[in-house]
């Protein structure tokens, strides 16, 4: 084997190395130096901050704020959609919704507004379009505001033809029994 040179290097700052362009030398910040940061994840300690309490992340901690919150909660003050139980039509927040389908896939909102419009004034009229084809998906959601407007609607135009297919109205929300819709679709595995 062939023997190597090897040159020392001196890493220590010199004098000349500490100097500006000006050829004077820093002089010392007046600040005191950073004091230790505490960790919040770890919890570790600094003698500058070990009277503030630990800092926690996350739900899991219940603090005096969060029990307020929690019986501020349970308390209700939300609104509530009463029903009486039965089967039948549900109202939206806003308004009474039919869902019309078997929307012919060339129809405009125009077509349906002019349609379900002779029935009272629509409040909204929802016809969702297919992404990649542009044309109707099929179905219209349309709101009204009272109920005997959107059962006239159903009523009168359930299986009648627009734009020569024929649709189906029915309500969109309905409070019906809960356990019929499952035992139609139990899967045995």
């Amino acid at each position: 084997m062939a023997a190597v040179d090897v040159e020392a290097v001196d890493f220590e700052p010199e004098e000349d190395d500490l100097m500006d362009e000006d050829g004077a030398a820093e002089e010392p910040s007046p600040r005191a130096p950073f004091a230790k940061l505490k960790s919040a994840i770890t919890g570790g300690s600094s003698s500058t901050f070990d009277s503030l309490p630990k800092k926690t992340k996350g739900r899991g901690f219940v603090e005096a704020t969060d029990s307020g919150r929690r019986s501020r909660l349970a308390g209700g003050g939300f609104d509530y959609l009463h029903s009486d139980g039965g089967p039948g039509p549900l109202r939206s927040i806003e308004g009474w919704i039919i869902l019309v389908t078997g929307v012919h896939e060339e129809a405009q909102e125009d077509d349906l507004l002019n349609t379900f419009g002779d029935f009272g004034s629509i409040k909204n009229l929802h016809l969702n379009l297919d992404r990649r084809t542009g044309f109707v998906k099929g179905y219209a959601l349309i709101e009204y505001e009272e109920f005997s407007q959107a059962r006239d609607a159903i009523s009168k135009m359930n299986g009648t033809a627009l734009l020569d297919q024929t649709i189906t109205a029915d309500w969109a929300f309905c409070n019906g029994p809960y356990n019929s819709f499952h035992k139609k679709n139990t899967r045995r595995r």
